[in-house]
């Protein structure tokens, strides 16, 4: 890095998505000696540059398959910020010439192997005390208790996403069958007789007791805001939409320490890696200066 040129932080992220740095930035080994072939026999552009080595659009837009997002311009610069993250650390064995002191285990790539070796050289494994364990149990209180969870009983009116008519259809069906049972609601188990196109009509409808997330995603919002007694609306899910009754709702008990204390160590252990790991790829920037990754952050904005 030039001198007195002011520092720049690299935003990368380490840890996403549950992968450790070994596994998402080096799992999609690639070889800056192939990159394919060029139509009309030109080279890829390049405007991404570790040191001197350049990162081309076609390797990018290689990495992009393996870097899904809601728009072309992210997966693009996550695609990048990868390639940037391996590239820092394949410089850095190369750099310490770890290639001729590693060896590869099981189906490791040289390249792989000796990122890894380098990671657990330069990243100290801290593992929580009991003490911090039990401050952050105690600073969390709401983040430790048994799953919140309802008894439920359903009629479910099926009408397929793409059916626009028959979605309406079954709302107003909804409507009607929620008026009535508001004047008789012992006509419940009936009504799932005769309308429910849930196999739980066998049962009355009954759904049992559920935990947070184990129904469809848009049906579970939903439920989970009920009070206990017939619903006042339809409930609306992929399929279709549901007269819904809450017979039972139980909070979750608070969690005891010792339940806890496992994950919590899990958790804590993994912030400081992360933290230890973006430091140190920080360091390694500054050694190896990273050029035109802003520019391609700054597309997403």
């Amino acid at each position: 890095m030039e001198e007195g040129k002011p520092r720049r932080e690299l935003p990368i992220t380490v840890i996403d998505s549950g992968k450790s740095v070994t596994e998402e930035a080096h799992a999609h080994h690639h070889d800056h000696a192939d990159e394919g072939p060029r139509s009309l026999g030109q080279a890829a552009p390049s405007w991404l540059f570790v040191g001197d080595v350049a990162i081309s659009e076609a390797e990018i837009a290689r990495e992009m398959q393996f870097h899904r997002a809601m728009t072309p311009e992210r997966s693009r610069a996550d695609a990048a910020r990868a390639l940037v993250v391996r590239e820092l650390l394949r410089q850095e064995t190369a750099r310490l010439g770890l290639q001729d002191a590693v060896q590869p285990v099981g189906g490791e790539a040289v390249e792989e192997a000796c990122i890894r070796v380098l990671l657990e050289q330069e990243i100290e494994n801290r593992v929580p005390t009991e003490d911090d364990c039990r401050r952050y149990y105690a600073q969390n209180p709401e983040r430790f208790h048994a799953p919140d969870r309802i008894c439920v009983r359903h009629i479910l009116l099926g009408a397929a996403v793409d059916d626009v008519g028959g979605r309406f259809a079954a709302r107003e069906q909804a409507e009607k069958l929620i008026a009535e049972l508001k004047a008789q609601p012992h006509l419940f188990a009936d009504f799932v007789m005769r309308h429910s196109d849930c196999p739980s009509k066998d049962e009355g409808g009954e759904l049992g007791w559920l935990e947070r997330g184990q129904t469809t995603p848009e049906f579970d919002r939903q439920v989970f805001r009920l009070r206990v007694g017939l619903a006042a609306f339809p409930v609306e899910s992929r399929w279709g939409y549901h007269v819904v009754s809450v017979d039972a709702i139980e909070s979750g008990e608070e969690l005891a320490f010792d339940q806890v204390h496992q994950r919590i160590s899990d958790y804590l252990e993994l912030q400081v890696r992360q933290r230890e790991l973006q430091q140190y790829l920080q360091g390694l920037q500054e050694r190896y200066e990273v050029r035109g990754l802003d520019a391609i952050e700054a597309e997403t904005a």
